[in-house]
């Protein structure tokens, strides 16, 4: 199903047609798709290096987000500041880009089809702390205590001393609460948001609730919009895995459910795909294939583009996530034999395990993981042979490109 909104915010259900998953136009990339995820799954499930192919997996999609967005982030910058080791202030791009670093954390150690559930999807957008629309204390029989037998406490202030306190910061709330609705356009224009009969707090059991329209649009119905996306996942369970998963981010695309986590759908497709056991091993890293792809094709007015897009990214996807794995396992076995004959007590080991799960190093990092000095921390990257990528006087940083 599709969502449309009118201009007066109401919201128009209408059904997502399921495309055929033999038509000529999508099998060659549907094909592809499988295939090369099918390979990538295998060999991240057995790879000596599968962990650190995870780690930096996580880095690499979460800079490819932000990229995908128009915004350009660094990963070298997502690194230390993931690492609380930040060069400079962190910019609102990076703050986004760790929020995608952090959500990818939570699908990876989650089951696999949790994040697709509502439970999932509200603790995701962080809505599962959320307060109620209606305080249902207000209106309990037993939410206010009966005086006459004796139950909790008087509501006079003789007996509570913070009475006052609690009563003026109602007060204040109150009035808080009037000048919002006023400059919201919700009370007369002639009526004052400070005038006597708007001063008293109300005490009708249902206390106004709502997000403030400075930050959330009021007519963007964010629930009923997940439960249309929602009901494309019963459609997409009867496709191949990798077509279902470009459906269901295709219907997010243009449901758009989240405006402020539209990032979110990207990752959605690897719990999806994970979910299916396609690709079992990791939440497949789909932003770094799908920054590759024009966005004249991801944003075409024809379905059946954006689909064979969407499937090509995951082919995308799938050979650079095998190259990185090439990659890694090249560099560890160099690493390697460079340490065969220290001791046993040798923290170089480490330095291998943390260069191999991390896009960058900096000394720093290297001195708190080994637990060395940054003068140590330098002696071993010297030993080791690490590739100096930043080339910086005052800031240095190794890795594995």
């Amino acid at each position: 199903m599709l969502a449309s909104v009118s201009a007066k915010g109401f919201i128009f259900i209408m059904r997502y047609e399921t495309p055929d998953p033999l038509h000529p136009a999508l099998l060659p990339g549907l094909i592809a798709a499988e295939d090369g995820l099918a390979r990538l799954d295998e060999r991240a499930a057995r790879h000596v290096v599968a962990e650190g192919f995870r780690e930096r997996g996580q880095f690499f999609d979460a800079a490819a987000a932000l990229w995908v967005a128009g915004e350009l982030v660094h990963v070298e910058d997502i690194v230390l500041h993931d690492s609380h080791m930040d060069a400079r202030a962190p910019s609102h791009e990076l703050t986004i880009a760790h929020a995608v670093l952090r959500a990818r954390r939570r699908l990876e150690l989650a089951e696999p089809g949790w994040a697709l559930n509502l439970p999932g999807l509200n603790a995701l957008r962080g809505e599962q702390g959320a307060i109620p629309a209606k305080d249902d204390r207000s209106e309990a029989p037993d939410a206010q205590p009966n005086r006459e037998e004796g139950g909790g406490a008087a509501d006079d202030g003789d007996d509570n001393p913070l009475a006052n306190e609690f009563a003026e910061l109602d007060a204040a709330m109150a009035r808080s609460q009037r000048l919002l609705d006023f400059h919201a356009g919700s009370l007369a224009e002639t009526e004052s948001p400070l005038s006597p009969e708007r001063m008293a707090p109300e005490r009708t059991g249902a206390e106004p609730t709502g997000q403030l329209g400075l930050l959330f649009d009021e007519d963007w119905d964010e629930g009923a919009r997940l439960d249309a996306w929602r009901g494309v996942l019963a459609a997409a369970d009867q496709l191949p895995a990798c077509l279902g998963a470009a459906v269901l981010f295709d219907a997010w695309e243009r449901i758009e459910p989240l405006r402020r986590q539209h990032w979110l759908g990207s990752l959605l497709v690897g719990a999806y795909l994970r979910s299916r056991g396609k690709v079992a091993s990791h939440v497949l890293a789909f932003n770094t294939g799908l920054k590759t792809i024009r966005h004249e094709r991801r944003r075409s007015k024809d379905r059946s583009a954006r689909l064979n897009a969407f499937l090509e990214a995951m082919a995308v996807t799938a050979d650079l996530g095998l190259k990185e794995l090439d990659r890694l396992s090249l560099a560890r076995t160099q690493m390697e034999m460079r340490i065969k004959d220290r001791r046993s007590n040798s923290n170089l080991p480490g330095l291998i395990d943390l260069v191999l799960s991390r896009p960058i190093v900096s000394t720093a990092m290297i001195a708190r993981h080994l637990g060395v000095t940054p003068r140590g921390a330098l002696n071993l990257v010297r030993e080791l042979g690490v590739r100096e990528v930043t080339g910086r006087g005052r800031y240095r940083g190794w890795g594995v490109i």
